[in-house]
């Protein structure tokens, strides 16, 4: 994808107005945007190489196949305590186009109380009405799939001019026309407005997919493609960045970002900017990118012996990550599921069917959501033992007091009942984390319950011994899994939204496809110790990590890495637009999130250059 015959040696010896370090969701979107205007050059730094072609990811049905593959960094947590001593497994999109090319293709956004929390924080202009549908388009469903998968068509509420195309897709699982009565049958609501700023209720998901070829609409196809004949927009693929280039002044002290140092090939040169650079690296890497440029907590930075040129300790911390769990059954064996792809016969005639019509099991997507408040998963006693053991802060004058006041108020306030403390997720197919597929011809379904609002609060950080290790092995990311001072609360939630989900598969229609009941089994569920010894064991990531170059709003740097206008505190000339800026967790799924941040940044960024 790099521009023809360009070498390394151009792009580090080209005038660059602004750097973008990473070419993924949030970094493509506003480099996009930011080269609209012809009188920009704009650089793009991706480590990762072009995906073009690649079934697993433009093929919506081969969701997930690309984890583990040479399409992702393949980071591991540390060893997790609270998971019984596991590393979990971190993907992240090592791709042009990041995690966009390797997510379920979930679009969705929070309710708008979610976003209002931003800017009550003191972070301007971030609140629900701030973030418009500009990076969307939406492509309305057939009369026919309307009558089948209960859909709606969004009147007002999404956009109709953005890169991403958004849509239904062409095909639904069999398992979804039992959705919505099931979710009724137990008291959850059919919300026909998920998107107006409440998606508590049950409903039918869009994704964002091109339904006129069916394939993944993404970063990569959505922003840069449309784009990439511009003279003034350069992407280097295979471009490791190793650090941001500070300068400081000799008279004021300030630090100004100037340029990025990274490897290429295995050589290492360097690129600079004469405006901004803007690292979009995402959760995960941004702030490590940042502690290897000297912006980060001294401690950690005297560890890893690299100079201290900005004190920030908020930089990797505050980390927060929804939590997710399988229940596995077995399901009626007439049913095709996804896992049926395993098998060389059955993926061949998919590929027919999608090559001939755009239609099959290679266009079936997961869509079948719910979101529920607590008050509704777990019985009013058990409520109450939650809510009453959250601990208050030990120190009410902590810079991040604020900011824990009202994450803590998702489960104190009266309001609680209106926001989706856990999303429901129905599926065919096994998403055991160790599933292997089944010789026996035995056909499976799984209910995934995702923990939305975290009280466990983690960090990443570079290593003391990162100098000899690449990026993945120099850094410890460390989510602490129901641990610190109120993470065990995430187990107790969990242990209830698995209660609700049994009540859920146990309600017909969605009983009638189900046999029997797989993981856990029958004596683990029935043993509360065992159930949570089982929770412990099969909890894994979403993919959804958020918090760690967050915005300080009020606090400033007291508590935050960057201001409202995702600008580093104490360095001139660098921003942060990714996923890391949220504050708190969100209850959705983010990408749709992140191109607005990154629709939001692009804008913020012309117009404090006063273009």
């Amino acid at each position: 994808m790099d521009h023809p015959q360009l070498t390394v040696e151009d792009f580090a010896g080209k005038p660059f107005d602004f750097l973008v370090v990473g070419g993924g969701t949030a970094g493509l979107a506003v480099a996009a945007r930011l080269s609209e205007r012809l009188g920009l050059t704009i650089g793009v730094l991706e480590a990762g190489l072009p995906a073009t072609g690649n079934s697993a990811v433009d093929f919506p049905g081969l969701a997930g196949h690309a984890l583990g593959s040479d399409l992702d960094w393949k980071f591991r947590t540390v060893a997790q305590p609270g998971l019984g001593g596991r590393e979990a497994p971190w993907a992240r999109g090592k791709v042009v186009g990041g995690s966009s090319a390797l997510n379920y293709m979930t679009w969705n956004r929070a309710s708008r109380t979610d976003y209002d929390e931003w800017r009550e924080l003191g972070n301007h202009g971030w609140g629900w009405d701030d973030l418009l549908s500009k990076s969307e388009t939406f492509h309305a469903a057939s009369a026919d799939n309307e009558k089948v998968a209960t859909l709606v068509s969004h009147d007002g509420l999404v956009g109709d001019n953005g890169p991403v195309q958004i849509a239904y897709p062409n095909e639904f699982s069999p398992s979804h026309r039992f959705w919505h009565g099931t979710l009724n049958a137990v008291g959850v609501e059919t919300n026909d407005a998920h998107l107006a700023g409440s998606n508590v209720g049950v409903w039918t998901s869009l994704v964002s997919v091109d339904p006129r070829s069916a394939t993944r609409s993404y970063a990569a196809t959505a922003y840069y493609q449309p784009s990439a004949t511009r003279p003034n927009l350069i992407v280097l693929t295979g471009a490791e960045v190793r650090e941001i280039l500070l300068v400081q002044d000799g008279v004021s002290g300030q630090w100004t970002a100037k340029g990025v140092r990274f490897l290429h090939g295995g050589a290492e040169f360097s690129a600079f900017a004469s405006r901004e650079v803007i690292l979009s690296a995402g959760s995960v890497q941004s702030p490590q990118i940042l502690e290897l440029s000297g912006v980060g907590g001294s401690a950690v930075l005297f560890a890893a012996g690299i100079p201290v040129k900005v004190d920030n300790p908020n930089v990797g911390e505050n980390l927060q990550d929804h939590l997710t769990t399988s229940l596995i059954f077995e399901v009626d064996p007439s049913l095709p599921t996804p896992d049926d792809l395993n098998i060389k016969e059955a993926f061949a005639a998919a590929e027919d069917e999608y090559a001939k019509a755009r239609m099959g099991p290679l266009t079936t997507v997961p869509v079948s959501m719910a979101y529920v408040p607590l008050t509704k998963v777990a019985p009013p006693e058990s409520l109450e033992g939650i809510v009453s053991s959250i601990s208050s802060p030990t120190n009410a004058e902590l810079p991040s007091a604020e900011r824990d006041a009202i994450f803590r108020r998702k489960y104190t306030s009266t309001s609680s009942h209106s926001i989706g403390h856990v999303e429901y997720v129905f599926d065919l197919g096994n998403w055991g984390p160790d599933f292997v597929p089944d010789p026996s011809g035995k056909k499976y379904g799984s209910m995934l319950q995702i923990l939305q609002y975290p009280f466990s609060r983690g960090s990443i950080h570079i290593k003391p011994s990162h100098a000899s290790q690449s990026l993945v092995d120099g850094l410890a990311i460390d989510p602490q899994y129901f641990g610190g001072e109120n993470g065990h609360l995430d187990l107790e939630v969990a242990l209830h939204g698995h209660r609700f989900a049994e009540k859920i598969c146990s309600a017909e229609p969605l009983r009638s496809i189900i046999r029997a009941q797989v993981s856990p089994t029958p004596e683990e569920a029935r043993d509360e110790g065992s159930l949570r010894e089982w929770l412990k064991r099969v909890m894994v990531t979403d993919w959804h990590p958020v918090g760690t170059c967050a915005m300080g709003g009020r606090a400033g740097a007291k508590a935050g890495v960057v201001d409202e206008r995702l600008r580093v505190y104490g360095v001139k000339g660098l921003r942060v637009v990714d996923a890391s800026v949220m504050p708190l967790q969100i209850s959705a799924h983010l990408q749709a999130t992140v191109y607005a941040i990154a629709e939001k940044a692009a804008d913020m960024i012309l117009e404090d250059a006063g273009l």
